[in-house]
């Protein structure tokens, strides 16, 4: 059992190689179905790709990769488009006699997915912060100082002697390179190692294309939501977004208020269906950002995690009306606020009333 296995290098050099162990495990098995979290981000989607690759070419097995929930973020659904990749919907899997589960970029029963808890899981490879019950998991990988998943993974290939093609390595580099994009910047050795072997294998043009993905309308109006309702408290920013067009968008908002030079910490609070969908960035080191929120939310029967300067979680809402939404927003400012040890205060506009009004009226 690999409990908490030694890292990798990407050259091939390792003093274990723990991709041995993964399939090893998977000797006797019939097929191997990879489950992820719920709307699954490109770290997650390009990482069940690799391991299922490298289960294919290894050991002949038979595949298949799952999507928990919808991929509305415009370049996430680019991504699926433009390298065909072919998810099976979470709900529409039937588990046959034989077959095992992996899962990956996430832990059991954290309350980010969906995946059948009667269905065992053999391995769980991941880079979260967010601790999850893996009692009775037989291969375990978790490698808490890694910037992405994508690079355990490609460590794996390169020790099987695998090279991925073009349309997997453009798939890897991309889930590296959303996942280190942010500031500051959250990555390790494994992570440039991972980066500098996947760029010359992967398809530029199809780069390109993904991380320019056209844009919707409801992008433009949920920013324009977000910009009229963000509130600065002391180094903390906090957006509320009344009408969520889709989860991911929280997280676009965190990413583009967290470079607003007068904060260290951004939080976007959108309402989804019955949902309060929570992002968090911050811009300092050791932030402890994924189990900040996850005790925030807990109290509120809400569910969180991720990484040092990178969160996302939720809390249900017992009603989507004005009145309950703003009771939920203020106990989760109080939250917030005494989280980050900032006194109780009025918040400022980040946009005032008067310059809004002036907008509107030119």
């Amino acid at each position: 059992m690999a409990r908490r296995s030694a890292e990798p290098a990407v050259n091939g050099r390792s003093k274990t190689r723990v991709s041995d162990q993964f399939l090893a495990g998977l000797a006797e098995v019939s097929s191997v179905t990879f489950v992820s979290h719920v709307h699954p981000d490109p770290d997650s989607l390009a990482s069940m790709m690799g391991l299922a690759y490298l289960v294919e070419s290894s050991l002949g097995k038979p595949t298949r990769l799952t999507r928990d929930g919808p991929i509305s973020r415009a370049e996430n659904a680019a991504m699926v488009d433009l390298l065909r990749i072919d998810l099976t919907p979470i709900e529409e899997v039937v588990y046959e006699k034989g077959e095992v589960v992996v899962m990956v970029d996430s832990q059991p029963n954290t309350g980010r997915h969906s995946c059948c808890p009667e269905i065992p899981i053999y391995a769980v490879i991941d880079h979260h912060e967010t601790p999850g019950e893996l009692e009775d998991v037989a291969f375990i990988d978790i490698r808490r100082g890694l910037g992405a998943t994508c690079s355990l993974v490609t460590s794996y290939l390169v020790e099987q002697n695998r090279p991925p093609p073009q349309r997997l390595a453009t798939a890897l580099l991309y889930g590296i390179e959303t996942e280190l994009s942010g500031y500051p910047r959250e990555a390790s050795e494994l992570d440039d190692k991972a980066l500098l072997y996947l760029y010359p294998l992967a398809d530029k043009d199809l780069l390109a294309r993904i991380r320019n993905a056209r844009l919707p309308q409801s992008y433009f109006e949920c920013l324009l939501q977000a910009l009229q309702s963000s509130f600065i408290y002391d180094h903390l920013i906090i957006s509320w977004v009344n009408d969520l067009p889709q989860p991911e968008l929280a997280a676009e908002v965190a990413d583009f208020m967290i470079r607003f030079e007068e904060v260290d910490w951004a939080v976007c609070a959108g309402v989804f269906g019955d949902q309060l969908i929570l992002s968090v960035r911050a811009a300092v080191d050791d932030a402890h950002a994924g189990q900040i929120l996850r005790r925030i939310v807990g109290g509120m029967a809400g569910r969180a995690g991720g990484h040092d300067r990178r969160a996302g979680g939720n809390i249900p809402l017992s009603s989507t009306s004005a009145t309950a939404v703003e009771q939920v927003q203020s106990e989760l400012r109080r939250r917030l606020l005494k989280a980050l040890r900032i006194d109780e205060c009025r918040g400022q506009r980040l946009v005032s009333r008067r310059e809004m009004l002036q907008n509107l009226q030119a």
